[in-house]
């Protein structure tokens, strides 16, 4: 018989962790054992826990989240609103990382 994984990947999971956002910044944020990425915006802190140890098997120590709020922008004389975007830079524990280039 088969051991089962202490945690469960659901569907839900992947709603709330969007894409890995990649700048330079963030590049520099790995050099501290953290990840940044996107996720929904009514994401809490440990929905998004438990979907980063859940879809990339590893443990998370803290989660640290930042909203961006959508600038009014003009674009050929039309006014037009960016959406709001969160972003959450999660810590990760001693030793242990993330492959964000490659795919889950």
């Amino acid at each position: 018989m088969a051991k089962q994984p202490t945690t469960t990947v659901d569907n839900r999971h992947y709603d709330i962790v969007l894409a890995p956002h990649i700048t330079e910044k963030s590049t520099m944020l790995s050099e501290q054992n953290a990840v940044v990425f996107k996720v929904a915006g009514g994401a809490s802190k440990p929905e998004i826990k438990a979907a980063v140890e859940a879809l990339f098997g590893v443990t998370v120590t803290g989660v640290n989240t930042m909203v961006t709020k959508g600038k009014t922008k003009r674009w050929k004389g039309q006014a037009y609103r960016r959406s709001d975007s969160k972003k959450a830079i999660v810590t990760l524990a001693e030793g242990q990382s993330i492959d964000i280039t490659s795919g889950i």
